[in-house]
């Protein structure tokens, strides 16, 4: 299949952390060089993907890039599979705009690394923790689209059915 999103492409770019309970939310700015926390976008998966596609709306982004969660060893277990089902679902939402997997093996970990290196306490760190991961798997993205001239992850087919 081909990519729909020509590399380097001036346009924003969003960014998603999907968690269990919550979704961090990140953008770029419109030359793609930096990701910047959006929100965290909390309530039922329905809840949730109303929201985030108000916010696809509302950028009108280039691309949706979603984090997919591997296990060190590059295995897929279920956040895997929960990523990747609710990236199948928001990719058929927001067509036109391609929505792509990237991998994002420890970036809650970092995100919370960083919290605590800025001072924030850890009790306070749940509020932001999935936005800092969300601009962590964008910069990341973004990086690697500068440095290759493609663009970062895995095309999500919105032609195909989500797993159940």
């Amino acid at each position: 299949m081909s990519d729909p999103a020509p590399a380097f492409s001036r346009g924003v770019r969003i960014g998603l952390d999907v968690g269990a309970v919550r979704v961090g939310v990140a953008r770029s700015d419109l030359d793609g060089l930096l990701a910047t926390p959006v929100e965290t976008v909390s309530g039922d998966r329905p809840v949730q993907l109303r929201r985030i596609l108000e916010i696809v709306r509302e950028l009108e982004p280039v691309g949706v890039v979603v984090g997919l969660p591997r296990q060190l060893s590059g295995a897929e277990g279920q956040a895997a599979a929960t990523a990747r089902e609710y990236a199948q679902v928001l990719a058929r939402e927001c067509v036109p705009v391609p929505v792509r997997l990237v991998d994002e093996r420890l970036t809650t970990v970092s995100a919370h690394q960083a919290l605590h290196r800025s001072g924030r306490p850890g009790r306070r760190h749940r509020s932001v923790v999935d936005q800092v991961a969300a601009v962590m798997i964008l910069q990341a993205a973004l990086d690697q689209e500068r440095r290759t001239g493609q663009p970062a992850g895995e095309l999500v087919d919105h032609e195909l059915e989500a797993q159940s």
